[in-house]
């Protein structure tokens, strides 16, 4: 039966085409399978008067029924465009490593620390920490009148773009050297948890996956600052000449002296947590005071795990405690 109707259907459609209409019909095909009733196509039918008037109004300019084409979107990228917008883009600081969430008592207990050099190496790291130190203050200005909300922003930017820079150096300087010496690395830590291995393999591993989640660390500080402020110009071009020259020297300073480059950083950790602490302070009593009531970046409460509620001044707090475990990290292989 539902053969003999859709053979009725194709009669009727050519009826139409052969008469010809004034006007513009529709019409359906159907299809009735296992007692469902399925729409297999529509189908809009113009006479050739109509056709004529169409194509006389878009050669007029009229384009109110038939497109312009040289406005249409190119199909390739109105397929991306279509992809793009159906997919639920993910926030930025969604897919992170593993990282530490700290508490209120370990936000407010960080301390200032010192670790006393001993031997030409130790002296050789904390000499170049406190040289580089003097001399981005004198170049960028901080010590030089008030430290407003701009100084500090683009301090923040500046160091956290250099301050990314040795975990993945080290980190990939590590994998190399496991590559030329042959050694395994045994991929998975739920595979090293179930075998007797080497604790150098373990130590390793560790340490690779360490200094990843620091590099990391320090680009989400990045990003932070960023969602208060764009940098200009001039200063991605200044990243951009201080990260070539720190990549190149910090990358052949690893290769000849690993416990140089880690001592170096601890003492950089050192330094940076005694300038967010400095930065707690104008927010406590200087020029800083309205980022105690200032919403914290969504990114910064996702990260961090903030409360809803966080402001600024707990942001400042939580990059302060990872700076302090960066510098006993790093204190630690330099051993």
């Amino acid at each position: 039966m539902w053969t003999k109707g859709i053979l009725q259907s194709e009669k009727i459609l050519l009826a139409v085409k052969s008469i010809g209409l004034n006007s513009t019909t529709s019409f359906t095909r159907t299809l009735i399978t296992n007692n469902t009733v399925q729409t297999l196509s529509r189908a809009n039918l113009s006479t050739k008067k109509d056709v004529d008037q169409y194509l006389k109004e878009y050669k007029e300019g009229q384009f109110d029924k038939i497109p312009d084409p040289s406005k249409l979107e190119h199909f390739k990228n109105a397929r991306e465009s279509s992809l793009e917008s159906n997919e639920s883009k993910p926030p930025t600081g969604t897919h992170t490593l593993p990282h530490p969430i700290w508490t209120e008592e370990q936000l407010h207990n960080v301390k200032i620390t010192f670790k006393e050099p001993e031997g030409k190496v130790d002296k050789m790291a904390y000499f170049t920490v406190r040289t580089f130190r003097k001399g981005f203050d004198i170049f960028s200005g901080f010590i030089f009148g008030q430290r407003t909300e701009k100084k500090w922003l683009n301090r923040i930017c500046f160091l956290e773009t250099v301050a990314g820079v040795p975990g993945m150096v080290a980190a990939m300087t590590r994998h190399m050297k496991s590559l030329r010496r042959l050694q395994r690395d045994y991929g998975w830590i739920h595979t090293l948890l179930g075998k007797l291995i080497p604790l150098y393999c373990i130590f390793i591993i560790v340490l690779v996956v360490q200094l990843e989640e620091e590099a990391e660390n320090e680009r989400m500080h990045l990003l932070t600052a960023m969602e208060l402020r764009q940098p200009s110009t001039f200063f991605r071009l200044s990243v951009i000449g201080a990260q070539g020259v720190f990549v190149t020297m910090f990358t052949g300073a690893y290769i000849v002296s690993p416990k140089f480059c880690h001592r170096f950083v601890g003492y950089l950790e050192e330094e940076a947590v005694k300038t967010y602490t400095k930065c707690l302070e104008d927010i406590e009593c200087g020029s800083m005071q309205h980022w105690k009531k200032q919403q914290a970046p969504e990114l910064a409460v996702r990260y961090w795990k903030l409360a809803d509620d966080a402001t600024m001044k707990d942001v400042i707090l939580a990059i302060r405690a990872d700076e302090a475990h960066h510098r006993t990290v790093n204190h630690t292989l330099a051993q």
